[in-house]
């Protein structure tokens, strides 16, 4: 008895290191700004749109990305223009994620390339919800012009800020 009662805190204690360490690569820059650089491929300019299948009056997207993850706007994720699939890598179902760094507005972010769309003509990649707040937390401009978007190299990124 006394065995499984410390085998339950002590799972309890490391589920609570995981969660803390979690939340700290959230609220601090994982990557620094060279080794994104360095792990960068060409860069495609063009203007971010935001979207979110789940509010009223959004026309793209449906719950499901092309990845098969549901869509969630709580995570560093965005759909890249169906042109640009194979330019990231084939974004498709069951396939492992693939990752862009992108930059507008004098801020960087590595999202998640977990779906693909036809886009309004000029756009280039659309951004969940946390993505775009990170240049537009009040979500007021809608689109963003003047978008860097380059397609990161390898799957080991942690998405989020970048130092």
């Amino acid at each position: 008895m006394l065995c499984r009662s410390s085998a339950a805190i002590c799972g309890a204690l490391v589920m609570f290191v995981i969660s803390v360490s979690v939340a700290r690569s959230e609220a601090v820059a994982v990557h620094s700004s060279a080794v994104v650089n360095a792990a960068s491929g060409d860069a495609i300019v063009g203007a971010a749109s935001t979207y979110n299948p789940f509010r009223p009056g959004w026309r793209e997207g449906g719950p499901n990305t092309a990845s098969g993850e549901r869509y969630d706007a709580s995570v560093w994720a965005a759909a890249i223009k169906t042109t640009l699939r194979q330019k990231f890598g084939g974004v498709r179902y069951g396939a492992r994620p693939k990752y862009a760094l992108v930059e507008a507005v004098g801020k960087k972010v590595i999202v998640k390339i977990n779906d693909v769309g036809p886009l309004t003509p000029g756009r280039i990649i659309d951004l969940n919800e946390r993505a775009m707040r990170h240049f537009d937390p009040s979500l007021q401009r809608g689109v963003i012009h003047g978008v860097t978007v380059k397609p990161l190299s390898g799957d080991y990124w942690v998405p989020g800020p970048v130092g």
